[in-house]
């Protein structure tokens, strides 16, 4: 069963953020846009390549009103610990959530058998409903500027009903305004 259109479902963990330890739940993220972002493990070889680049895209993201949370199944103190040793990591100012009872991992349904997550990324407007999600193999990696690109789209159709974004759509290019007229057209 898909996720899309379903609400986040309650979660409470710890978050290294800015140097402390925080806590998080699901009331720090309604009435904004969120990005979780989960990865398999700290110390790994893709997922500090993602995380940089993510980190270089989060003041734009929260210029858009998106407050971003990286999610592995390592403890807090392990992304602390990670933090201060990679340069990489070193630059991330977003909330790296630990989520070492697997319960956020296994509320998003990305958690492997293995206990480690999947390489997956959840759009939640500000409603606390999951607007989009990728999944993709372990040596994938993922594009930070394509998630941006996806996060205006999302949060472009949502300020616009009855508009979609189409395909490669960047902002400020045309919408498509479904309709009968349109069938076969495009």
């Amino acid at each position: 069963m898909s996720l899309i259109n379903t609400k986040v479902l309650p979660f409470s963990a710890t978050a290294f953020k800015n140097g402390e330890f925080v806590d998080v739940t699901e009331a720090d993220i309604a009435g904004k846009w969120a990005i979780f972002f989960f990865y398999p493990a700290d110390f790994t070889f893709v997922c500090p390549t993602e995380l940089g680049d993510l980190a270089d895209h989060y003041a734009e993201l929260q210029g858009l009103g998106v407050e971003v949370y990286s999610v592995s199944t390592d403890t807090h103190f392990t992304h602390k610990a990670w933090h201060e040793t990679s340069d990489t990591i070193g630059k991330i100012t977003y909330a790296m959530i630990g989520d070492p009872s697997l319960a956020i991992s296994t509320n998003f349904d990305t958690l492997r058998e293995s206990g480690l997550a999947d390489r997956s990324t959840f759009l939640v407007d500000p409603d606390g409903v999951i607007q989009f999600l990728e999944t993709t193999a372990e040596g994938i990696g993922r594009n930070a500027a394509e998630l941006v690109r996806k996060v205006k789209a999302a949060q472009y159709v949502a300020a616009h009903p009855g508009e979609v974004c189409p395909a490669k759509w960047e902002e400020g290019e045309e919408t498509l305004k479904p309709s009968l007229d349109l069938v076969g057209k495009i």
